[in-house]
């Protein structure tokens, strides 16, 4: 049974039904999947199963790389996506956590849940256990599977750990953003802890070790210790280059010219970056494995521009969705590619790469009923068409309304208040409030007054709701064609109707003080009981614990924690 429309509810009424259910969608509410089932066989091209290298990067503006003719120096990077195949049409979404889901579970976020914000690190939420994941599926085709770096899909019970939903070993953080060295992170004033895990364990010993290094010597590790005639599976999830801005002195040394501080020590986290991949790619030759391998590289979301980020000359940044936010970085790199050394302009979204990496495996995509995402690799690999003509950036029910927005101003067909935004071949519409929505050059980086950030919030005070562009014509949207053309509003409205009738109710549920590090050890990690979490996933209101001298002390620490927050909500990171 489908889930209907739940643009007609408030905040309040979906608080009061605690977000509705945690009853995770089964297959058979997607609707009109038009993927072909694909049969369990190797591309013809392919004698065994390659090796999988899946390079995740985070918070990098997609000018932020040398062959974007940017002033960061990434030549590692430049020369892999020179010799392989550079996808210029490549989408993903614009915050960590709903990229994250959908490269993993290969569906769009209102197929999971995850349709607002970000998975916070006292929210009992994680990634839905019901859809079978990504490296579970290639652990199926006799992969060995390992996650090197950030999660952020979930943590609060074991169940939602790397190493239970498909990874047979993890090292790194659980929540959105630690300390580069110290591996901190606060989740509001005096709500701090230690994140930085071996598996399932706390790995305290690793405490100081800068993280892009870190991450760089597991996998060469990992990669020393296998043995290269089986497959492996490796998603290497950097922290660089989100805030903290951190990185060693003698790499913010080569960037001493430039005259903008942030930029300078975000640009120095790029090339320690870049520099971690050549090791990683030095490391893939030296054991065997290069020579079978398929190496893709990805950014998660569009660059935060006040933390030295750039996405121009797309318009937007991180948060947004303006092609500055969910236009991303990518590349594949393999010596099985067909047709080597060029551009691909192919239609090509992060939810691709689960039936794509799948098929190229060996493994039967077509029992992972509820995809989203599509086979690529003829149009990788051959320069073939893309089968997919259309993405769902996302619908956000729960997302601030635009003021100005409205069913009528949707011609009845759809409330214009809400955030959504969808692609469908050429065109793309925007509708309630996307973000913000300026153009930052470069150079408008160095000297980042006050001045630009005001006039920066004050260009989205314009009272719209309805944006459409040509995207191909115009990729830097400059040009909002909705007036001239209503017909394809109409018909693009339309199709936003239609995903929102598959769309399962959002979870976001509240913050809960017992994920507080001080009662686990200093540390973040799991802090409900299986009893505990399914008291939560059945309403997301107050624990229901059967001792009640157990609920009495919870009751008082979260009444208390509950005031401290009120307090401090203003400050809140």
């Amino acid at each position: 049974m489908a889930v209907y429309a739940l643009t007609g509810f408030s905040l309040v009424s979906l608080l009061s039904f605690g977000y509705l259910s945690w009853d995770w969608m089964k297959p058979s509410l997607v609707t009109d999947v038009s993927m072909d089932p694909m049969e369990k066989s190797l591309p013809p091209a392919f004698s065994k199963p390659p090796h999988i290298i899946f390079i995740l990067t985070d918070d990098q503006g997609y000018h932020d790389i040398g062959y974007h003719d940017s002033d960061i120096q990434t030549p590692m990077l430049d020369r892999l996506a020179a010799e392989g195949v550079k996808l210029e049409n490549y989408y993903i979404q614009p915050i960590c956590t709903p990229s994250r889901s959908q490269l993993i579970t290969g569906r769009y976020q209102i197929h999971t849940g995850l349709q607002h914000s970000i998975i916070r690190p006292r929210q009992p939420n994680c990634l839905p256990l019901g859809p079978v994941t990504l490296p579970q599926k290639l652990q199926e085709a006799g992969y060995s599977t390992h996650m090197v770096g950030k999660w952020h899909l979930g943590f609060y019970k074991k169940e939602c750990l790397p190493t239970r939903r498909g990874f047979d070993t993890f090292l790194g953080s659980l929540t959105g953003n630690v300390d580069y060295y110290t591996y901190d992170n606060c989740d509001g004033p005096g709500v701090c802890g230690y994140d930085l895990h071996e598996g399932e364990n706390v790995a305290w010993d690793q405490s100081g070790k800068y993280s892009t290094f870190l991450y760089a010597q597991r996998v060469s590790k990992i990669l020393a210790t296998h043995n290269p005639k089986e497959p492996i599976f490796i998603y290497v999830a950097f922290q660089a280059v989100h805030t903290p801005l951190q990185s060693p002195k003698e790499y913010i040394y080569r960037y001493r010219s430039m005259g903008n501080v942030a930029r300078r020590k975000y640009a120095a986290m790029v090339t320690c970056m870049d520099e971690a991949v050549r090791n990683i790619t030095w490391a893939l030759k030296k054991y065997g494995y290069y020579d079978n391998s398929v190496i893709v590289f990805s950014t998660d979301n569009g660059g935060q521009t006040f933390s030295g980020g750039s996405n121009w000359p797309l318009r937007g940044r991180k948060g947004t969705y303006w092609e500055g936010g969910v236009r991303g970085i990518g590349f594949v790199h393999s010596p099985l590619i067909k047709r080597k050394r060029r551009t691909s302009w192919a239609l090509v979204h992060i939810t691709d790469w689960y039936p794509t990496l799948v098929t190229l495996a060996g493994g039967n995509v077509s029992e992972a009923e509820g995809l989203d995402g599509y086979n690529v690799w003829p149009a990788i690999s051959e320069g073939k068409e893309s089968p997919r003509t259309e993405i769902l950036h996302n619908i956000d029910p729960l997302y601030n309304h635009a003021k100005h927005g409205s069913l009528e101003g949707g011609f009845g067909i759809w409330n214009t208040a809400v955030q959504a935004s969808i692609r469908v071949r050429e065109w793309k519409l925007l509708t309630g409030d996307p973000g913000y929505s300026d153009w930052i050059p470069p150079q408008m980086l160095t000297n980042f007054p006050g001045s630009w950030w005001n006039l920066e919030r004050l260009t989205d005070s314009v009272r719209k709701s309805v944006w459409l562009f040509n995207i191909t014509a115009d990729p830097y949207e400059r040009d909002d064609l909705s007036d001239q053309r209503p017909d394809v509003v109409r018909a693009l409205l339309k199709r936003l109707v239609h995903y929102n009738r598959t769309a399962i109710p959002v979870r976001y549920p509240a913050e809960n003080p017992r994920a507080h590090p001080d009662f686990n050890g200093g540390a973040w990690g799991p802090w409900a009981s299986e009893e505990e979490a399914e008291d939560w996933e059945g309403g997301g209101g107050p624990l229901r614990n059967k001792n009640k001298k157990k609920k009495c002390k919870i009751c008082k620490l979260r009444s208390f924690f509950r005031k401290l927050n009120t307090r401090l909500m203003s400050n809140r990171i």
